[in-house]
């Protein structure tokens, strides 16, 4: 079964400065190092099957940074991490679309990249096309389309490639209404089949109607750990509430 923990996980960065030079002497001769930047500090929580953690906070809180770990783009300081299944980040989709390449090459290229076998896309390959709605222009070149459809395409490619744990940054809504209101219904559908998902979004209405818990992150540190819409509701109001639950 899928899981998601995290135990004590700090993540450190360094300030970079264009002056490297005069910083390499004062760090070397003068014995200090350059002030750290803790992107998330002591953060701990888990999550199960068939569960969905809404992540919040302003921007440079440590949600992306967050998600990065889990997808394991990069490796935390201290605490430790695991996770239990195949993941998928949907952090910019359609970045590695080719407009001169057609929808279904780019399809095919992008499955790829989603760890679909040859196999799995034939299987897979009309079921694709028809959620994304683009039947009538899949063979047209990709410059053709507008970045609704584009989107589209590379959000129904994601939901189909069967990873057990979606990251979701920024890319819930996706299309229109009634599009969006399928993709709702099909990340509900793989709630059901045991699927996990972390959801990063700025609208809590869409936090609040697909997730059950909610992570509000302030400099790093959680503030408040708990049932979604407790959590984003004090988020909106902005009473911090620090020692939520580990």
């Amino acid at each position: 079964m899928p899981r998601v923990r995290f135990e004590r996980v700090t993540k450190i960065y360094r300030r970079q400065s264009r002056q490297f030079f005069w910083r390499f002497l004062v760090e070397t001769l003068g014995g200090r190092r350059s002030e750290p930047i803790y992107a998330l500090r002591e953060v701990s929580f888990e999550i199960g099957a068939g569960r969905a953690l809404a992540i919040i906070g302003r921007n440079g809180a440590g949600k992306s940074t967050l998600l990065s770990l889990v997808a394991g783009l990069t490796a935390p300081d201290s605490g430790a991490i695991e996770v239990d299944g195949r993941v998928l980040a949907l952090l910019e989709l359609g970045s590695g679309f080719h407009p001169d390449l057609t929808g279904a090459e780019n399809l095919r290229v992008n499955a790829a990249l989603c760890g679909l076998t040859r196999r799995q896309l034939r299987q897979r390959f009309d079921e694709i096309v028809e959620f994304a709605e683009l039947a009538d222009f899949i063979d047209e070149p990709l410059r053709t389309y507008s970045q609704g459809m584009i989107l589209r395409l590379a959000f129904s490619v994601a939901i189909h490639a069967g990873a057990d744990i979606l990251l979701l940054d920024e890319m819930i809504a996706v299309g229109d209404m009634d599009f969006q209101r399928k993709s709702f219904r099909r990340i509900r559908q793989m709630k059901q089949q045991g699927r996990i998902l972390l959801c990063v979004s700025h609208v809590p209405e869409i936090l609040k109607e697909l997730c059950e818990e909610a992570i509000w992150l302030e400099s790093g540190r959680i503030v408040q750990y708990g049932p979604a819409e407790e959590v984003i509701d004090a988020y909106a109001g902005g009473a911090p509430l620090y020692g939520g639950r580990p």
